[in-house]
């Protein structure tokens, strides 16, 4: 988990930093450092006029180029007249796409990511319809909504909808006034998202998922040795009751063999249209000791490089758009702010403890274009804030005074160091709840 989050984070830094180098450099300004990571320095090098380092806290990075007092802190100008060569001496418009030289490539990046993966793999859904021929079963979250089991989803927010999976898209969970059409026995019901749904979700972790497809079954692969391989059960049979209780979805499995956890039970199956009966002892974690294979079918479809194009990019800028969602959820109040923050312990475990090429590749996509978001907000130290002081230098016709320039920064950065550590020292309270 840390080392894939330290080369994520080096790869999603890297790349911010590398696009304000190399559109500086474009533009003939001097980059005096590239750096990724934070002191003390590891290893470092120059090539022309630049040092290329890497620094021992992988928590962030940056590029120092000559004259620019509002990212570096450069106040120490050879003269009051700024050289060609520094960042004070260039046009508004090419410092602001200097500035934005860093997000850009986060963005890019993050389209380039997403475009890949659904490129490489496609597309694997269960659709609408299908879930649809059985119905849902709600979690508690999804029954305290008003989801009934056997409920069939037809309409979200009033549109149709494809894929299952859209009905716990965080742009549904977002909208204000946001509901679900439910066809239940008949009748067409509405059932509303409260406006504080997400915050109640994360008082559920384990309940991402408040809803789930009834989920018909049969037994999949039998452990050797298992109370499912002593009783007998092969691949293929379906359980139809255990101890009189019907079972026809897997969910009723579960909760029928957890309540007999440690005990025999009679279950009846049926293989080949034949019913059986026997008698099995239910371990004491309430299971039999096989996997179940689930008679759902799922949806596949490849695209060609254009329609993955399309799709990657949409996905990624959707984490845009659902982020701006959230944070105005949490300046209203809606969601709060402390179960919304995370700092680099939370970062970290989204990676999880085993490496899988694809999650990696999609957690590094989603972190760079949260970092294009975070660096568009108008908080001065970041990318946002100077865009701002830029912009309205564009439009006044005169720069805010360089000492002035300066107080704010370092306003900026203080400010963000105390967002860190209340994110770190938020991180140590969830992680030892």
């Amino acid at each position: 988990m840390i080392s894939q989050f330290i080369l994520g984070l080096s790869i999603i830094v890297g790349l911010h930093e590398l696009g304000h180098m190399l559109l500086a450099k474009l533009f003939g300004m001097r980059v005096e450092s590239y750096t990724i990571g934070f002191p003390p320095k590891i290893i470092q090098c120059k090539w022309g006029e630049t040092v290329y380092s890497l620094g021992a806290i992988p928590l962030g990075g940056f590029v120092k180029i000559a004259g620019m007092a509002e990212e570096a802190l450069d106040t120490a100008h050879p003269g009051d007249k700024p050289c060609p060569w520094e960042f004070r001496a260039k046009p508004a418009w090419q410092r602001l796409l200097v500035i934005l030289g860093g997000i850009l490539f986060n963005v890019l990046s993050g389209i380039l990511i997403f475009t890949a993966i659904t490129f490489s793999l496609g597309d694997t859904y269960l659709a609408k319809d299908e879930v649809n021929k059985h119905g849902i079963v709600p979690h508690a979250l999804g029954a305290s909504l008003g989801f009934q089991e056997g409920d069939q989803i037809t309409h979200i927010n009033g549109r149709d909808f494809t894929k299952f999976a859209d009905v716990m898209d965080p742009r549904v969970l977002l909208e204000d006034g946001g509901y679900y059409t439910v066809r239940r026995q008949g009748q067409v019901l509405h059932i509303a998202i409260p406006t504080n749904f997400l915050a109640q979700l994360a008082d559920h972790p384990g309940q991402g998922s408040f809803i789930a497809p009834l989920a018909p079954f049969e037994v999949g692969e039998v452990q050797q040795s298992s109370p499912a391989a002593q009783a007998g059960l092969q691949p293929g049979d379906q359980i139809m009751e255990v101890a009189d209780q019907a079972t026809p979805y897997f969910h009723q499995l579960r909760t029928a063999l957890a309540a007999h956890a440690g005990t025999p039970v009679s279950i009846k199956y049926v293989r080949d249209g034949i019913e059986y009966h026997i008698t099995a002892r239910v371990d004491e974690t309430g299971k039999l000791g096989f996997r179940p294979k689930i008679l759902l079918t799922e949806v596949h479809q490849q695209h060609s490089v254009l329609q993955a194009t399309a799709i990657g990019t949409t996905r990624a800028l959707e984490i845009v758009r659902i982020n701006s969602l959230a944070l105005r959820k949490v300046i209203t109040g809606q969601v709060s702010f402390a179960k919304s923050l995370s700092g680099p312990i939370g970062i970290a475990q989204i990676f999880g403890r085993r490496f899988d090429w694809i999650h990696f590749w999609s957690v590094v996509g989603f972190l760079s274009m949260m970092l294009a978001f975070t660096n568009l907000l108008p908080i001065p130290a970041l990318d946002g804030g100077h865009i701002v002081l830029i912009s309205y230098e564009m439009i006044a016709g005169r720069r805010l005074p360089g000492r002035l320039l300066e107080v704010v920064q370092m306003i900026g950065i203080t400010m963000l160091l105390l967002l860190t550590s209340y994110a770190i020292f938020n991180d140590l309270c969830k992680l030892f709840q």
